[in-house]
């Protein structure tokens, strides 16, 4: 799946007005960066939690595909993701050079 994705993380609950400006995101990576070769871009908010209802409407009549999602804050790292992220010394590292 050749495209663009523009992701927006909310601190919050979803709004309406989300959807709005991941399509006004959505229509300019599509004019502005999006290559000739590529299919058009997605969106993807992700929000602390969502109405599935007021989500429903908010896209409608949208006709970018745009996805909302609710994440989870866990205090511990899952031992199956500890390989794969790099440590703090690494980002440290990271920024430094």
């Amino acid at each position: 799946m050749r495209c663009l994705i523009a992701i927006d993380l909310k601190i919050g609950e979803f709004k309406p007005e989300y959807a709005g400006k991941m399509n006004f995101y959505l229509n300019l990576l599509d004019e502005k960066v999006k290559l000739p070769e590529e299919n058009p871009s997605i969106g993807i908010i992700i929000c602390k939690d969502r109405d599935r209802l007021e989500v429903e409407y908010a896209l409608k009549g949208i006709d970018k595909p745009i996805g909302v999602s609710k994440y989870r804050i866990i205090r511990k790292l899952p031992s199956k993701l500890k390989n794969k992220l790099p440590t703090e010394k690494d980002i440290e590292k990271g920024l430094k050079e």
